[in-house]
């Protein structure tokens, strides 16, 4: 068993949207998003069910004609398939588990 330890998170940068992979396995994919002040993440879908964690910030996350607010350590799941905007309404990171 090999042990990793990371400073992906702390060290990402807020310039508009950036994506780091934290981890990739065949069952579990976790990322590290950071979305500066007024960026948006353009619509999308994810391949699975997902779960988001905020780790700082506030943000809004759009799905099915709803907007959800969600702000630091609060969470979201969302369906797999499924077009979602997000935008930060502050300068944000937040983790996607799927």
């Amino acid at each position: 068993m090999m042990y990793t330890k990371g400073n992906q998170i702390e060290e990402q940068t807020f310039d508009n949207l950036q994506i780091v992979k934290i981890a990739k396995t065949d069952s579990l994919e976790i990322l590290s998003i950071s979305l500066e002040k007024e960026a948006t993440f353009p619509e999308h879908t994810s391949p699975r069910e997902a779960h988001l964690i905020v780790l700082e910030g506030e943000i809004l996350f759009y799905i099915n004609d709803t907007s959800y607010q969600l702000k630091t350590h609060q969470n979201f799941n969302f369906p797999k398939a499924t077009p979602h905007t997000v935008k930060a309404i502050e300068n944000s990171k937040f983790l996607i588990i799927r």
